[in-house]
């Protein structure tokens, strides 16, 4: 029987076929978990449609932006409805305006500042307070952070701060949750090319960076990353909460 046989879970995040949020979505399903997506938007919601109809036409999508309560609710009463309960839920959700993600951080407005928190990190709170209701018999939430929330990385700006509350949330949350067996836990993956990432100036050379630098001497791949999703999701790793798994082919490891 697979790991995950049984399970039920909620993907936030999926934008497109080289999403992190898909390639965990793939390795949950390979490992026998039934999903539901979310969908931020209509411009995504035909790529979202488009690759969730892979696990079959009765795959749940839902619309949802979550710096909306309205709209988080309304995603949780149709899980619960069709699902009964959950098991399993996936945060991949950041965004930071354009214009701060490029130049001085010292340059950053006030009001991007509490766009990228909003985004995403209290949308972890606001998710996570919404599934603990439907996780009666526990459950494993993971979010995705970056190596940037505790290093400067030149351009990633006010995003690598609101990782670092991100990070401080799962902590947190992973607390508030404990006694209910529902366990929260961060990935942090190295450089990807995903759509938000070609948003970062000089992406590509982060990448020349991370294959140069890292001892593995090269990027992480999608698949790694689903695999590591799937731990995090299975019983292989009832005892963890509360940390942040890197992903990265060892480059946080290194000083210089």
């Amino acid at each position: 029987m697979s790991s995950l046989q049984g399970k039920l879970g909620l993907v936030f995040g999926v934008a497109n076929k080289r999403s992190i949020a898909w390639a965990i979505a793939q390795a949950w399903h390979r490992e026998g978990a039934r999903l539901a997506f979310t969908y931020q938007g209509e411009r995504l919601k035909d790529n979202v449609e488009e690759l969730a109809g892979t696990f079959g036409p009765d795959t749940l999508i839902l619309p949802c932006d979550v710096t909306q309560d309205d709209q988080i609710t309304a995603v949780f009463n149709e899980v619960g409805s069709k699902f009964g309960r959950l098991d399993l839920m996936l945060h991949s959700v950041a965004f930071a305006p354009k214009e701060a993600l490029e130049g001085d951080f010292l340059n950053t407005s006030r009001d991007a500042f509490k766009v990228a928190h909003d985004v995403s990190a209290y949308s972890l709170i606001a998710v996570s307070r919404a599934a603990a209701p439907l996780m009666t018999a526990g459950g494993s939430i993971v979010a995705m952070t970056y190596y940037g929330s505790e290093k400067v990385i030149p351009h990633y700006n006010v995003m690598g701060v609101a990782k670092a509350a991100l990070e401080a949330s799962t902590r947190y949350l992973a607390y508030s949750l404990g006694p209910r067996k529902i366990r929260v836990n961060c990935i942090s993956a190295g450089p990807m090319n995903t759509l938000a990432a070609r948003g970062i100036a000089g992406f590509g050379d982060m990448l020349k960076h991370y294959e140069a630098h890292a001892p593995l001497k090269r990027n992480v791949l999608p698949d790694e990353l689903g695999a590591t999703g799937a731990f995090l999701a299975s019983d292989g790793a009832a005892a963890i909460t509360g940390q942040v798994l890197y992903v990265d082919s060892g480059y946080q490891i290194m000083g210089m």
